[in-house]
């Protein structure tokens, strides 16, 4: 398939596939007109590109595990050296970081809209008596 179908099954910008594929994440072949042509295989692999960058790693460490996703559901696990292995369990810690503190935003944003509807109520509905 050629990028702009690419794109469009993914919502990626193209731009974003050209990049994936200069950083070493996504591989394309050339037709003879130089046009990319990409695999199906190819739409996993971008939304698992996707999947991974929104959960915050780095191009340089997705370049390091992709080879061992086969699935979007399963890792498989290959070679992995320590140094892989230490990055990854520092970039787990900082997720678990990250999840705590938007955790601990969405419950202030909640509270800050649960004090805002109960101000907003209508004048008579406060004062309202249950009979």
């Amino acid at each position: 398939m050629r990028i702009g179908e690419l794109s469009e099954r993914t919502g990626t910008p193209r731009r974003l596939l050209r990049y994936y594929e200069e950083q070493g994440l996504l591989v394309a072949d050339r037709a003879p007109n130089g046009y990319r042509d990409y695999p199906e295989g190819c739409v996993n692999r971008v939304l698992q590109i996707r999947g991974l960058l929104d959960s915050g790693l780095p191009t340089r460490i997705i370049k390091q595990i992709l080879p061992c996703i086969n699935d979007p559901r399963a890792i498989h696990v290959s070679d992995a050296t320590p140094e892989t292995i230490a990055t990854l369990e520092g970039e787990q810690r900082r997720m678990s970081e990250r999840i705590e503190c938007l955790q601990r935003s969405r419950e202030a944003i909640s509270g800050y809209l649960d004090a805002v509807r109960r101000e907003r109520r209508p004048v008579a509905a406060r004062y309202e008596v249950s009979a």
